[in-house]
């Protein structure tokens, strides 16, 4: 559903954006980077079955290099997951450095941001739920929040 008026995401608390992707370094070598690309989606399925284990949302978009933009409720919660012996994480990791490891077939990347309450801002126009929108809620960007630099301030305590 597009929603054709201006929105911003509002979640309460701190949280984490926590970006990670692949890149197809030897595309011809489809045995070296398959293994990879499917296990994502196994995570991510797990994840969202758990949603106590702080999973907020995830965006995926696809081509040489694929990258996931995930939303997590909390630094701590992420690290949990990637450690967690029960999880469908540690396997992936341990099959792809024994199958890849730095043979240059199958580039792979993270970096993970934590942010404080108020200290991001939003906005989505003719846009269905998408992002930070999908993983919080979504609110009329209007009056104070109408601008960056206002929606910035919302946290701002000068008023």
């Amino acid at each position: 559903m597009i929603h054709r008026e201006r929105l911003t995401a509002t979640i309460d608390g701190d949280f984490v954006v926590f970006l990670i992707g692949m890149r197809l370094n030897q595309p011809w070598k489809v045995h070296k980077w398959w293994p990879v690309a499917a296990a994502m989606p196994r995570m991510i399925s797990e994840l969202r079955r758990q949603p106590e284990l702080g999973f907020l949302h995830a965006e995926m978009w696809f081509s040489r290099t694929i990258i996931l933009v995930q939303y997590w409720r909390s630094m701590d919660q992420l690290m949990a997951y990637a450690t967690s012996k029960q999880a469908a994480h540690l396997p992936a990791w341990k099959a792809f450095n024994h199958s890849v490891g730095t043979d240059g077939s199958v580039g792979i990347w993270h970096e993970t941001f934590a942010i404080a309450a108020g200290a991001y801002e939003s906005v989505y126009v003719n846009m269905p739920s998408f992002g930070l929108g999908r993983a919080s809620s979504l609110e009329a960007a209007i009056g104070r929040k109408h601008s960056a630099a206002d929606r910035l301030r919302r946290s701002d305590h000068s008023d």
